[in-house]
C-alpha cells in the first residue's frame, strides 16, 4: 500500500513493501498523494522510499499482459507520474531501500536527488535485455539527469549498479546503510524546504521543458 506521511516539513511517500510495481491502484494512490503535496503552501520536501527488498520494479507487466489493449493509456499514466515528480514545486529525493529497475529506476531519476542503500539492491535499466525500447519521454528523462557516458553505459548494456558503483557513476548522490537511509535522504533536502514553490516549480518546468513535452505525448 502506498502511503504519505508528514513530520514537520518532511513528507514521506512510501511506495510499499512488495515489488512496488506501477499497478493502476498504486498509480491512483501516488497521484492523489502527490496532488495533496503539490497543492499545499507550507515549506515542504518529499522523500520517496519503500520497504523490503524493492524500491520499485517498475511497470506492472502482469497487469499489462491481462490488458494489452490498454498499453498506450497505461504508459501515458506512468509518463504523467514521472512528469509530476520531475516538476514538483518542492525539493525531492528518492531513498532507494532496494532494487530500482526499469520504470522504477526512471521514477527515481525524476527526483531531484537520490540516496541508495550501500550494501544491497541494484539500480538498473534492463530494457535492452527484455526487449522493451525506451519511449521518447523515458529516454529524455534519463538523458537529462545523467552524463552522456553514464547514459550510454546504463541504457544500452542493462548493467546493474550497486550503491557504490551508482555513486561513482553519478546516478545517485549518496549512499547509506539501510538504518541510516531515511535520515540521510531527508538531511539532503530538509534545509531547502523554505524555497518559494512558485519560483521552484517554474525553474523546474523551464529546466526540463523538453523532457516534460516528450512525456506529455500520448502513447495511445
Amino acid at each position: 500500500m502506498t502511503t504519505l506521511t508528514q513530520e514537520g516539513p518532511v513528507w514521506t511517500l512510501d511506495l510499499g513493501d512488495d515489488e512496488n510495481r506501477f499497478s493502476p491502484d498504486r498509480l491512483d494512490a501516488a497521484e492523489t498523494h502527490l496532488e495533496a503535496l503539490a497543492t499545499g503552501s507550507e515549506p515542504a520536501v518529499l522523500v520517496t522510499t519503500g520497504g523490503g527488498k524493492f524500491w520499485s520494479n517498475g511497470l506492472d507487466l502482469d497487469w499489462l499482459g491481462e490488458h494489452p489493449d490498454q498499453l498506450g493509456a497505461y504508459v501515458d499514466r506512468v509518463h504523467a507520474l514521472f512528469a509530476r515528480v520531475l516538476s514538483l514545486p518542492v525539493p525531492t529525493v528518492a531513498a532507494l531501500n532496494g532494487h530500482a529497475f526499469g520504470a522504477g529506476a526512471m521514477l527515481a531519476m525524476a527526483h531531484d536527488y537520490r540516496v541508495m542503500r550501500d550494501d544491497r539492491g541494484y539500480f538498473c535499466f534492463p530494457e535492452v535485455d527484455i526487449h522493451i525500447p525506451f519511449t521518447d519521454g523515458m529516454a529524455a528523462l534519463i538523458m537529462a539527469k545523467l552524463t552522456p557516458r553514464t547514459a550510454v553505459d546504463s541504457m544500452t548494456t542493462g548493467r546493474r549498479y550497486a550503491g557504490p558503483a551508482a555513486l561513482a557513476a553519478g546516478i545517485v548522490d549518496g549512499v547509506a546503510s539501510l538504518d541510516a537511509l531515511p535520515a540521510a535522504a531527508a538531511d539532503l533536502v530538509r534545509d531547502l524546504a523554505g524555497k518559494d514553490r512558485g519560483t521552484l516549480g517554474a525553474i523546474k518546468r523551464t529546466m526540463f521543458a523538453d523532457v516534460l513535452e516528450a512525456l506529455s505525448r500520448p502513447q495511445a
